[in-house]
């Protein structure tokens, strides 16, 4: 898993009163939270907005005055008029307790059916994925090559020993779906085929 690294300054006021005076710096208040105490502290809004404008995920180094913490964001609360950044929980990493975690969905390669007019839809941008951080995928990329029209990839498609998506395995990730052109292009060979013995009698 990727990981970025964020500098922050523990606060030793938590009240809104400071809160607001940081974030009119560009400083964000924060908290990290899930060791054996939660620690508050703020950091740059810009390196903070980097983690939610990037379709990535990763694991963030925390540098809070030389201690280091592996975390993760965990929530983000952004205004409701601007949607500028208000405060950032993280949660912190520990390599024998599973984390649970929004990961990419991509797929590869072009589908057989949508060579032959289908159109591929995917249904799911991200999954729900709980596992251990040394198991966490940075995606879940998934080649569509074989896929005709009409075909589809649930959810229980894609599991896998190392992690456990947590989204409903019935549900359809991605699929290809019938168009006009496709149905047309179907019906062409049969449509020749009654034309030939017309064509013949003359």
């Amino acid at each position: 898993m990727k990981t970025v690294s964020i500098s922050g300054s523990p606060r030793e006021n938590v009240g809104k009163k400071d809160a607001n005076i940081l974030r009119q710096k560009g400083i964000i208040p924060c908290v990290v939270y899930g060791g054996s105490e939660q620690i508050h502290f703020s950091a740059s809004d810009r390196d903070l907005m980097a983690l939610f404008t990037t379709p990535e995920v990763c694991f963030v180094e925390l540098n809070l005055n030389g201690k280091k913490i592996m975390a993760i964001p965990q929530e983000a609360q952004f205004h409701k008029v601007n949607d500028t950044l208000l405060h950032v929980d993280f949660f912190e990493l520990r390599d024998n307790r599973p984390i649970t975690m929004m990961v990419p969905f991509y797929t590869q390669g072009n589908a057989a059916g949508v060579l032959k007019g289908g159109k591929l839809v995917k249904n799911m941008r991200k999954l729900r994925v709980r596992a251990l951080p040394a198991d966490m995928p940075e995606n879940i990329t998934v080649d569509v090559t074989k896929m005709e029209i009409l075909d589809e990839i649930k959810v229980k498609d894609l599991a896998n020993e190392k992690y456990k998506i947590l989204n409903d395995q019935s549900s359809a990730v991605v699929a290809v779906k019938t168009t006009r052109n496709a149905v047309a292009a179907a019906a062409a060979p049969a449509a020749e085929a009654e034309a030939a013995p017309a064509e013949e009698k003359k």
